[in-house]
């Protein structure tokens, strides 16, 4: 006699969903350089004037940006918005 309860298959495989958390602390902002049009870092730079990010943080550049890793928003931004554009 076969019980039909023990003949259902079972679900083994577990699935992560594996997507980057953007999300920042606070201060995380500043570990970080930032995307911003050229001109505008220039220009922020020469006169000590604050510029705005592509996502948005606004700061006045003072930094070697190169000694930081790039923002993720940033970066994506530029990858899949500008450069697309």
């Amino acid at each position: 006699m076969t019980n039909p309860d023990h003949e259902r298959d079972v679900l083994t495989e577990e699935r992560t969903d594996e997507r980057t958390d953007y999300r920042y602390d606070e201060g995380d902002h500043e570990r970080f350089s930032h995307y911003a049009p050229k001109e505008k870092i220039m220009q922020a730079m020469v006169e000590g004037t604050p510029v705005v990010a592509l996502c948005g943080k606004v700061w006045v550049p003072s930094r070697d940006p190169k000694r930081f890793p790039v923002c993720p928003v940033c970066k994506d931004l530029y990858e899949n918005v500008v450069q697309k554009g």
